[in-house]
């Protein structure tokens, strides 16, 4: 039988493939060392203008119902039939007047819905923009929310009516 010479194998460290991850590293730590740093910036002395005039905010026009169906303009009581006549002329006095409707908060003596619908009909031949001043927080709550999309779980329910496992 004839024996098979083999020459043996030696292992090699191939260089090539750390030196291509160390310069990966360096250049890494570089540009992280160079955008984490503060750069100190040069303490100069910025001159103030005193020629200028402070910002005066826009005029505004408060109609306002209460609680009771009473309904107000800037703080002075008012007739639903008057009610147009002087918010027009407020906005004749300036043409940047900004017009706002708030409702008192609660459980009124009154239905205050026919109300509020008389007013926007009053209000709407003036072909004015009217904002609605609430509560933060209540508006979000009473957004439509986004259903979820067909074929997925609906969300478990969470609180004190939650069912227990």
């Amino acid at each position: 039988m004839r024996r098979v010479r083999r020459t043996p194998i030696h292992p090699r460290i191939e260089l090539i493939p750390l030196i291509d991850v160390m310069t990966f590293l360096l250049t890494y730590f570089i540009f992280a060392t160079a955008t984490l740093m503060r750069v100190d910036l040069v303490p100069m002395q910025l001159r103030q203008f005193t020629s200028g005039v402070a910002a005066k905010p826009a005029p505004a026009v408060t109609i306002a119902v209460d609680l009771e169906g009473r309904v107000f303009v800037d703080r002075e009581q008012v007739k639903v039939m008057e009610l147009a006549p002087r918010v027009k002329e407020k906005l004749e006095k300036d043409k940047k007047t900004v017009v706002y409707l708030a409702i008192a908060e609660g459980q009124g003596t009154v239905d205050r819905a026919p109300l509020l619908q008389e007013l926007w009909d009053r209000l709407r031949p003036l072909n004015i923009t009217v904002n609605l001043v609430g509560k933060p927080g209540v508006a979000a709550a009473n957004r439509p929310t986004v259903p979820p999309p067909p074929g997925s779980a609906p969300p478990a329910p969470s609180g004190p009516s939650a069912p227990a496992p």
